[in-house]
C-alpha cells in the first residue's frame, strides 16, 4: 500500500502522534502511581518487603502479549470494564502500556531511593525535618535515578508490540490516518507486506525518538547541580 517514494505524509505523521501520545499518557500515569509507590516501599520497613519487592522486579519481566490479553479480557463486552467500550482504542492501549511500564519504573525508581544514605534521612529528622522535607531530600538525592526510571519506562512503552496490537488492533482509516497503529505496530505490518523502504523510514522515526528522549535525559542531568559540567 506505501512504498518509500509514496509514503503518505499523513500516515507518517499519525503514526508517530499515536506513538507519542499513548506512550507519553502511559509514563505519566506510571509516573503518578509508581513515585509514591516507590517512596512509600523505600521509606518503611514492614513484613514482606523484601517478597513484594520481589515481586516487582519481577514485573519487568512480564510478557506484554500476556498483559494484552489480560486487558482484552478486562475491556471485552463480557469483562468488567466492557461497559466503558474503550477496546480497539489509544485508552486501552494506554492501560496497557501503563501496566507494562509501571514495574520498570517502581522497581528502578525503589532502587534509586534506597540507595539514599540511611543517615542522610537520619540528618533530616534530626534537623527537624517533617516526612514530607524528609521525602522531598530523597527524591533530590536520587533525582538521577527517577529519572532514568522515567526513560527506562518511556522505552518500554514506545517500543511496544504485542500488546497494543492485542488491545489496539492497529486501527487505521481509509484515508491513512492512524487511528490505533503506532510505530512499532506498523513497522511489523509494512515489514510483512515487503515494504522494507516504509518500515525502514518508520524505525529511523522511532530511533530518533528514542534517542531524543535520552537525550534530553542527559540534559537534565548536565544542567542540575552536582551533574557533569559541559
Amino acid at each position: 500500500m506505501f512504498g518509500l517514494g509514496d509514503l503518505s505524509l499523513t500516515y507518517l505523521a499519525s503514526t508517530t502522534l499515536v506513538s507519542l501520545y499513548v506512550s507519553t499518557v502511559a509514563v505519566v500515569l506510571s509516573a503518578a502511581v509508581g513515585l509514591p509507590i516507590s517512596l512509600a516501599v523505600g521509606f518503611n520497613d514492614f513484613y514482606g518487603k523484601s517478597a513484594v519487592t520481589s515481586v516487582i522486579s519481577t514485573g519487568m519481566g512480564f510478557p506484554s502479549v500476556v498483559v494484552g490479553l489480560v486487558v482484552l479480557l478486562a475491556l471485552s463486552q463480557s469483562g468488567p470494564l466492557g461497559s466503558f467500550d474503550l477496546l480497539f482504542t489509544p485508552e486501552a492501549m494506554i492501560i496497557s502500556q501503563t501496566i507494562l511500564a509501571l514495574p520498570v519504573l517502581v522497581s528502578i525508581s525503589l532502587s534509586a531511593v534506597q540507595s539514599v544514605p540511611q543517615d542522610r534521612r537520619d540528618a533530616a529528622f534530626a534537623a527537624g525535618g517533617t516526612s514530607t522535607d524528609v521525602a522531598l531530600l530523597v527524591v533530590r538525592e536520587a533525582r538521577y535515578g527517577i529519572v532514568t526510571a522515567l526513560l527506562a519506562a518511556y522505552g518500554r512503552a514506545i517500543s511496544e508490540v504485542g500488546s497494543v496490537l492485542i488491545v489496539g488492533g492497529n486501527i487505521v482509516f481509509s484515508d491513512s490516518t492512524s487511528f490505533t497503529r503506532t510505530l512499532t505496530t506498523a513497522i511489523t505490518v509494512e515489514a510483512r507486506r515487503g515494504n522494507v523502504e516504509t518500515g525502514i523510514a518508520l524505525g529511523a522515526i522511532l530511533l530518533t525518538l528514542v534517542l531524543a528522549v535520552n537525550a534530553l535525559g542527559a540534559r537534565f542531568r548536565d544542567r542540575t547541580p552536582g551533574g557533569r559540567a559541559r
